[in-house]
């Protein structure tokens, strides 16, 4: 079994503090920062489900909030992905210690806008960091935005469910701008929120999979210790 230490942390932008849970393996390869557009990351079912599959193939994850409560009240910032993307990147920083420290590589995975604000805060990392692989959920990636869907390098899966039409048209559509890696897995018969019998079960699979071999790649081509 493998041993999984997990602690409550404080992520502060400016007079805000948004609250994560910070889950490591005794021996990690990497980190995953989940990215959730609306509602609690830490709280959400089918977060927890899936970072426990990628904790255990070996994998941190860190699932906090990208909003504050009283922030989530309504829409606007929800779709404000310049503002998701600003938050994904402080939270980045504020795990930067700890990804030295255990030579870790990073990684994010975001559901609904959280994959937009993945894919904007992965084009643009803050100084000194690299992301290593991206995973995109149900993901609006469409709304990162051309230039930095063009700028992105980060290998990137998109996993959209089969009775998803829209959203597996605007992913397919994005594709088009993309440079990097990518690789778009359509789940059969899986609705947006991949709450059919096995669905989140592939989505996990398929993931730790991408992070696991992303991650393996990057330690080969750079000395441990490069996070960025």
């Amino acid at each position: 079994m493998v041993h999984i230490t997990i602690e409550q942390v404080r992520i502060h932008i400016g007079d805000i503090a948004l609250l994560g849970d910070l889950a490591l393996p005794e021996v990690a390869t990497g980190l995953v920062l989940f990215a959730h557009g609306s509602g609690s990351s830490r709280h959400s079912v089918r977060n927890r489900e899936v970072a426990s599959m990628l904790n255990s193939k070996g994998l941190g994850t860190l699932l906090f909030d990208l909003l504050t409560p009283e922030e989530d009240v309504g829409m606007s910032k929800r779709f404000n992905i310049a503002l998701l993307g600003e938050r994904l990147r402080a939270a980045t920083v504020s795990v930067a210690q700890v990804a030295r420290e255990r030579h870790l590589r990073l990684g994010y995975l975001g559901a609904s806008t959280g994959a937009a604000a993945a894919i904007r805060a992965a084009a643009e990392p803050p100084p000194h960091l690299r992301i290593d692989a991206v995973v995109s959920r149900g993901g609006r990636v469409d709304l990162a935005g051309h230039d930095a869907l063009c700028q992105l390098r980060a290998p990137t899966l998109m996993i959209v469910g089969e009775a998803d039409p829209l959203v597996l048209k605007l992913n397919a559509h994005a594709t088009a701008g993309m440079q990097c890696e990518k690789r778009l897995e359509v789940i059969p018969g899986a609705t947006h929120l991949f709450e059919e019998p096995g669905a989140l079960e592939q989505v996990g699979k398929l993931a730790g999979k991408w992070f696991c071999q992303h991650f393996a790649a990057t330690t080969e081509l750079a000395p441990h210790g490069h996070v960025g």
